[in-house]
């Protein structure tokens, strides 16, 4: 993988990250974005681990774009979840991820499947052995061919 691409992909992760800690914390997203690119871009982790540098404009946009279009966003997610699970009964993690992802599929011009399947990787991360990453392929989906039609 390319480092531009690594760079892309970790960017991503942390904006669902960044998304999540806004939700549960409550801070603002500007504090959020300063205290990731501070601390957590291309620094040790728990275990020695090492946290990959994160392209910085594509997490403050992923970010401002969640938050800015958050109404929007959420309204999309909520056309591709099942009528029985509006966005706020579902887990915080996969609603910062489809926050993420929502903000990249209305406000980029990254094609619809490339971000499916960084999202996808993403949820696999957050939950290795559960089904969460067909759902989020699913959604994920009915999304991209809501806000982007032409692109399928």
């Amino acid at each position: 993988m390319s480092d531009k691409r690594t760079k892309k992909s970790a960017a991503r992760l942390y904006a669902v990250q960044a998304l999540f800690q806004m939700e549960a914390s409550g801070q603002t997203a500007e504090a959020v974005e300063t205290e990731f690119e501070d601390h957590r871009f291309g620094t040790e982790y728990f275990e020695g681990e090492e946290m990959v540098e994160g392209d910085p404009t594509l997490f403050r946009k992923l970010v401002g774009d969640a938050v800015n279009h958050q109404a929007k966003i959420d309204q999309m997610t909520d056309r591709a979840l099942v009528a029985k699970w509006p966005i706020n009964r579902i887990d915080p993690t996969l609603r910062a991820l489809f926050r993420a992802a929502g903000a990249e599929l209305v406000e980029s011009d990254t094609p619809p499947k490339v971000v499916i399947v960084e999202f996808v990787d993403i949820a696999k991360a957050f939950f290795p052995e559960g089904r969460e990453p067909k759902f989020v392929n699913a959604v994920l989906d009915h999304m991209a061919r809501e806000a982007r039609p032409e692109a399928f």
